[in-house]
């Protein structure tokens, strides 16, 4: 299955090439495809913030390059660079606020210049590091993607219909993709009849980047209004859902695209299995629960206007782009470690102990 999949890969969203960064400016998709450059943390702060780069892995990803790129700024500019290189942290960190994998990134980064060596030089250790991020995280989709097929195989083997929301491919994460990576693994397996795609209100992911992604890969797709999930489960045979996360707590609690709570209630009334995908670098073992989770908040501009122009009447808009979904909502959680079939605070520390199975 590993070799198929590396054969189906096709999209990249994020590339390093002769020391900047390279950003697939995700607003513009389909309808165009535009990369930016990056040369600075405070640029790659502002892409991540305005969501030209979005989908927890993609994010971390770029704050790693981010802080890279700010490292080799400070050491030219002399003094106490580490000092200095405090303000180019909390930039990148401030960017947002709930997928964990951003602050998971930035640590990774700070302990890897924790470990600097006497007369090592501190960019290269940093680039080292920054691609490592990169690489682990292409290698986890590849394992979480064989890890969700075994699972799809094993609850029923023929074609099945799939529901999924929001963006987990090629373009939200380092490589093949967390949910929709298992979608297309399944697909690659012949288990895929069709798959139905949310269109995520407001920014529209799932219309505009899955939907792509989907008909790229040549896998059957049809395109869905959120509020249609509850008649696609009670009437179209729908026998997964399958999502990503932006983080997830000790619990085994779920944040991920606002609408994925009100889909697993759903999928609980309907008998239809519930299955999270994300890297380990999602789990967020410091909050208990999802109760802690901070839920990012962005301008109700983006509910009332189109391309900038006002379409709602005149009130206030309320405009959280996260929720939480209870541990006993989900059926599995799929990581590049293993699988945790109905999570709960032990199994996700069994999970956290345990060493990368593929």
């Amino acid at each position: 299955m590993r070799e198929r999949l590396l054969a189906a890969e096709r999209l990249k969203s994020i590339e390093w090439q002769d020391g900047r960064l390279m950003l697939l400016d995700q607003r513009k998709l389909p309808a165009e495809e535009i990369w930016h450059s990056y040369d600075s943390a405070a640029s790659v702060a502002d892409a991540i913030r305005k969501m030209v780069v979005r989908g927890a892995p993609a994010i971390g990803i770029s704050a790693a390059y981010g802080l890279l790129l700010a490292a080799r700024a400070r050491i030219a500019a002399g003094g106490d660079w580490q000092q200095a290189l405090e303000e180019d942290f909390k930039l990148l960190a401030d960017a947002r606020p709930t997928g964990v994998n951003l602050f998971w990134a930035l640590r990774q980064m700070r302990e890897r210049l924790e470990r600097l060596k006497l007369g090592e030089d501190p960019c290269t250790a940093l680039e080292a590091q920054a691609v490592s991020i990169h690489e682990s995280d292409r290698e986890a989709n590849l394992a979480m993607a064989q890890f969700g097929v075994e699972l799809i195989r094993r609850h029923q083997g023929n074609p099945q219909n799939l529901l999924t929301h929001c963006n987990t491919g090629a373009l939200a994460t380092g490589g093949f993709g967390t949910a929709l990576g298992v979608i297309r693994a399944a697909h690659l397996d012949g288990l895929v009849e069709r798959v139905y795609v949310d269109e995520t209100r407001p920014w529209l992911q799932g219309s505009r980047l899955t939907a792509w992604e989907l008909l790229g890969d040549g896998v059957p797709a049809t395109l869905n209004v959120d509020s249609a999930a509850a008649h696609l489960m009670k009437s179209r045979g729908i026998s997964w859902v399958i999502v990503g996360a932006d983080r997830i707590t000790a619990n085994g609690d779920v944040a991920n695209k606002i609408g994925t709570y009100q889909l697993a209630v759903l999928a609980m009334h309907h008998g239809v299995r519930f299955m999270v995908v994300a890297p380990s670098s999602t789990i967020d073992m410091a909050l208990e629960s999802g109760d802690e989770i901070p839920i990012e908040e962005r301008a109700g501009s983006e509910l009332l206007e189109v391309n900038g122009q006002r379409f709602a009447a005149d009130v206030e808009a309320f405009n959280p782009v996260f929720d939480v979904t209870p541990a006993d909502l989900i059926d599995v959680i799929v990581t590049e470690k293993g699988v945790v079939e109905r999570p709960n605070a032990a199994k996700m520390t069994e999970l956290m102990n345990r060493k990368r199975l593929h």
